[in-house]
């Protein structure tokens, strides 16, 4: 008993170590300061005013348990939360009854029906945190805002703010063990960006995550508990427990890795029939190098840096996941031997 208790301490520590979960102080609705903030909406005036995101961890887990839940199909959800100076604050989150596919998740007149009976009960409560973002999941193709989110973003932006957009890989997260998550909000429309940061995307989403690129922009995100996190934190972390436990990795990712695999090769061969693309990039270097003609290497990594990163962390994630199942095979044969030695030791006192 006491094996499969450390063993559970054990996982959630590295848990947390992994996502770099780190201690606050309870934060307080404070209604002075958020009337304030709506008064001067600060947000109208820069585009870029919010910087980043800090995730209670009771929050993320009940995002990242009910992304995984949903499989294949994506989900959706909203969070409560505040916002502080140019930092957004989730401190809760909670699934919403929508009609989702494999590409995409829609948000009904139930879904509105819930939110607004749901908002209710909080104010009974006194849970009187604003709703400051949804979350919706890309099951395995990374985190990022499709053209339909964008528009969905942007929407919310205009009529519902401060509200920020977080988007959470499952399938990514089971493989990796960290949370795959990102955080966005989108731009004016009249305003262009520089575009999103490298991710990791298949070639079938790739023109879709292209053209919307420079309509939004990535914030920085941190995770915390505090202490009233605690006693809900164990309770959660129970059930995402027996889930990880109960479940092999490698046979729940084993579609998403073949189509890695398959996306990977299909990106190789299509660089190695660009001869353009190949001249283009011997040319300008590779980002760890100098290009051929002694010039500094680009900020931006060229088409084959790419597809060496993709590869590397499909690399990364596959050997996590293997350990993992060699871990837990360990913990239990380990259980096992102690429960036989027992019952030997009981026999013997018999």
């Amino acid at each position: 008993m006491e094996d499969k208790h450390s063993a559970k301490e054990i996982a959630k520590k590295t848990w947390e170590m992994e996502n770099d979960v780190t201690e606050r102080d309870i934060l307080k609705f404070n209604e002075e300061e958020n009337d304030k903030l709506f008064d001067t909406r600060p947000w109208l005036k820069d585009p870029h005013y919010f910087k980043d995101v800090k995730i209670s961890v009771t929050a993320l887990i009940k995002m990242v348990t009910h992304c995984r839940r949903g499989g294949d199909i994506e989900v959706m959800g909203l969070m409560q939360g505040k916002v502080i100076g140019t930092s957004f604050y989730v401190l809760d989150a909670f699934g919403l009854p929508v009609e989702g596919t494999e590409t995409r998740v829609n948000a009904g007149a139930e879904a509105n029906e819930y939110l607004g009976d749901y908002m209710e009960v909080c104010e009974d409560v006194g849970r009187l945190e604003n709703i400051c973002g949804w979350y919706h999941s890309h099951p395995g193709y990374a985190p990022w805002l499709s053209g339909i989110d964008v528009g969905t973003q942007s929407l919310y932006q205009a009529h519902q703010e401060p509200f920020v957009a977080i988007v959470i890989d499952p399938k990514r997260t089971i493989s990796s063990g960290k949370v795959d998550i990102g955080c966005f909000r989108t731009y004016p429309e009249d305003y262009k960006g520089k575009g999103s940061e490298f991710e990791s995307v298949p070639m079938e989403k790739i023109e879709d995550f292209g053209a919307h690129a420079n309509r939004y922009y990535k914030l920085e995100h941190s995770i915390f508990k505090s202490e009233l996190d605690q006693s809900q934190f164990e309770f959660l972390w129970n059930q995402y427990w027996v889930q990880t436990l109960s479940t092999s990795s490698l046979l729940l990712c084993k579609e998403a890795v073949a189509n890695t695999i398959t996306d990977i090769s299909e990106k190789v061969h299509k660089y190695k029939n660009n001869p353009m693309l190949m001249r283009r990039d011997k040319l300008v270097g590779y980002t760890t190098g100098r290009g051929e003609r002694g010039g500094e290497a680009p900020k931006k990594d060229n088409e084959i840096a790419k597809i060496n990163k993709g590869t590397t962390k499909m690399v990364l994630d596959n050997s996590h996941m293997l350990m993992s199942e060699v871990l837990k095979s360990m913990i239990f044969s380990h259980i096992e031997c102690n429960d036989e030695e027992a019952k030997k030791d009981v026999e013997m006192e018999k």
